[in-house]
């Protein structure tokens, strides 16, 4: 690792300072990232921020029919917790899916959206939950955060703060994992609404994005059958060691269709 000055503020208003004087800083949330990139010498952060003394960024609760996640929450309390249980069974199942226990135990929801890995299952869950996205200077819809590879809304000093997603009457997340780092080759996740159903497909290409044509047919019929036939082009999929775009392509399908199933119950 490259030499770099260590803070550990109390809360977000100590943040924000340190990020006004030291503007090559680096904020530390989980450090499932973070550290093996510092580790690889990919990054030099003139400052690394820990936002593990923070308070009050890792509180879970449920107003109505709003699911509201801190930032610093852990992958294992998101699985754990009887609120996420109770409100949306399907995104404390995705949180179970996430690494190993190690990683669940350490990694946050804030610091996988703000990353955006293209193969992290969080993004899915926010985009199909129809999420907002709290930060220290705005919300963000999430349909309007995840911008391409490792890219999002944020601007330069801003911090998110938590996750609301909107309460579904039924979703599911489906997941085809690579084995070794359990990260997603191809995630689905279906959501419906009163008004519509949402499905997300993270881990295919280079960010998050939905399938519209599914989502038109599972309005008016939401069962695996209706999807069977709707396919996603292969031309701007990822293609890699794990699985060619073509391959992707057809386990999107199939992970969709066990995604409503599941939902279906």
């Amino acid at each position: 690792m490259y030499a770099f000055n260590y803070h550990r503020p109390s809360s977000i208003e100590e943040v924000g300072r340190i990020l006004g004087s030291a503007p090559d800083a680096s904020l530390l949330a989980g450090g499932q990232s973070l550290i093996p990139t510092l580790k690889q010498r990919l990054a030099e952060p003139s400052d690394l921020i820990d936002l593990n003394s923070v308070a009050d960024l890792d509180t879970i609760d449920v107003d109505g029919d709003t699911l509201r996640i801190g930032a610093m929450a852990r992958h294992a309390a998101v699985a754990a917790s009887a609120d996420v249980r109770g409100a949306i069974p399907g995104l404390s199942a995705l949180a179970e899916l996430i690494g190993d226990h190690q990683v669940r135990n350490r990694g946050t929801i804030g610091g996988s959206i703000a990353n955006n890995d293209p193969a992290a299952d969080y993004p899915a869950a926010a985009i199909a939950l129809d999420a907002t996205i709290e930060t220290t200077q705005r919300e963000i819809p999430a349909d309007d955060f995840f911008h391409g590879l490792f890219e999002t809304a944020l601007e330069a000093g801003e911090i998110v703060t938590a996750v609301r997603f909107k309460v579904p009457q039924r979703a599911a997340y489906a997941k085809f994992m690579q084995p070794a780092s359990r990260f997603a080759l191809v995630g689905v996740m279906v959501a419906q609404y009163g008004n519509g159903v949402r499905v997300a497909v993270t881990g295919a290409g280079m960010s998050v994005f939905r399938v519209t044509e599914m989502e038109t047919a599972l309005a008016t019929d939401f069962s695996a059958e209706a999807i069977r036939a709707i396919g996603v082009s292969a031309d701007e999929l990822n293609t890699d060691l794990h699985g060619t775009a073509e391959y992707r392509a057809h386990l999107i399908n199939v992970m969709a269709r066990r995604a409503v199933t599941q939902a279906a119950g």
